[in-house]
């Protein structure tokens, strides 16, 4: 049966309510901020980038299925081939894609997309495949041996919240993927689906020892955590703490701490409203649930988040760094422990799919959308 809240709302209205169409003018010129831009490339509908371990090259995913290797210092890009065929559309369409931790020896990486299923059902997968370098300009790069580890269950309509972020647990040895709602709702509080949750696998995609509900089997051998909405971050800090951040409804952004077992509240509670106006019952009425540590409203409409650790912008060693959709720019947060407290807003003037730190320790931010930009943000002066 259709959720009733989902029938109220148009296709259209919850797309764009969830991913935070307007720019915020809130945040700090980024010269206020010591910052120095130069945009550098250009994407169409790009979604997520990763430098290879031990390179100045960088893998971009563009949402319509292209996977582009770039190399710092130039505007031009090649073409990998081999990718898959993604299913392309509202939030669809080609994901994330991370190094294996064993890269250097390995030369493997995994990577997320859309998937389509019988019955006009879709879901999210997560691959991992060899990137061959080739010897260009008589081979180009390309993937083989590509073979999906897991998938989203059950494949659903619509086209939203697949989430599909990947990060490796610092020790190289957990594999851990955000599995968003699908705009279904229920499925975040059910743990026989593997939708509105926190996964955590072994590199080869099994579910790892030691999870939670291994004990039910089946899907729920896979998760983590649950009661997720629509997660777009997930990184670990410093210290070796799980972090996400995902967006909330009509209001009520927010970013957790990610902890086994735990029921972070979707769509029991919510600091943000449902799209028609009905009141979801605030975090605070249910302390039995995991808290956020920070949430948002009006929202920043993340686009992905990662923990700073270079040393070009010394002064936020530690910091987690937010690309704002709806917020137009970057979000600093600062980390103590199981505490987050937002510290400034640096306004770009476009809404930021991606924020990835570079070798030497600068900045990048891809812009959403067609025709975004590539930017390369490094220390003023």
């Amino acid at each position: 049966m259709t959720n009733p809240i989902l029938r109220s709302l148009s296709p259209l209205a919850l797309l764009l309510a969830s991913c935070g169409s307007s720019i915020s003018a809130q945040g700090a010129d980024p010269s206020t901020a010591g910052i120095a831009i130069t945009d550098v490339a250009t994407f169409d509908e790009p979604w997520a980038m990763t430098f290879l371990p031990g390179t100045n090259q960088a893998l971009i995913t563009e949402k319509k299925g292209k996977l582009k290797l770039w190399t710092e210092g130039t505007d031009k890009t090649v073409e990998i081939s081999g990718t898959p065929t993604v299913d392309y559309g509202g939030q669809g369409g080609f994901g994330d894609v991370v190094a294996a931790p064993d890269f250097a020896q390995s030369g493997m990486v995994y990577l997320s997309w859309a998937e389509g299923g019988q019955n006009n059902t879709r879901g999210a997968v997560v691959a991992r495949a060899r990137l061959v370098m080739g010897d260009a300009p008589r081979l180009a790069p390309r993937l083989e041996d590509l073979s999906i580890i897991w998938r989203q269950f059950p494949k659903v309509t619509g086209r939203g919240h697949y989430s599909h972020r990947i990060a490796f647990s610092p020790d190289g040895k957990y594999l851990f993927i955000t599995s968003g709602d699908r705009q279904k709702f229920t499925p975040a509080q059910d743990l026989n689906a593997n939708l509105g949750k926190v996964i955590r696998l072994l590199p080869d995609g099994t579910p790892a020892p030691g999870n939670p509900f291994a004990g039910k089997g089946g899907v729920s051998a896979q998760i983590w955590s649950y009661g997720h909405r629509n997660l777009l971050g997930l990184a670990f800090s410093p210290d070796g703490r799980l972090w996400d951040i995902e967006h909330g409804p009509a209001g009520g952004d927010e970013i957790n701490h990610v902890e086994p077992a735990k029921n972070y509240g979707w769509p029991l509670v919510s600091d943000g409203d449902h799209y028609d106006g009905k009141p979801i019952p605030r975090n605070k009425t249910r302390p039995d649930l995991a808290q956020p540590a920070i949430s948002w409203n009006p929202v920043i409409a993340p686009g992905n988040m990662i923990f700073y650790t270079g040393s070009a912008f010394p002064q936020w060693q530690g910091q987690a760094l937010i690309a704002g959709l709806g917020s137009g720019g970057i979000v600093r947060v600062k980390i103590d422990g199981e505490k987050a407290t937002e510290l400034e807003r640096i306004d770009l003037g476009n809404r930021i799919r991606e924020i990835e730190q570079a070798p030497d320790g600068t900045l990048y931010v891809l812009e959403d959308g067609e025709g975004a930009k590539l930017r390369h943000l490094v220390p003023q002066g």
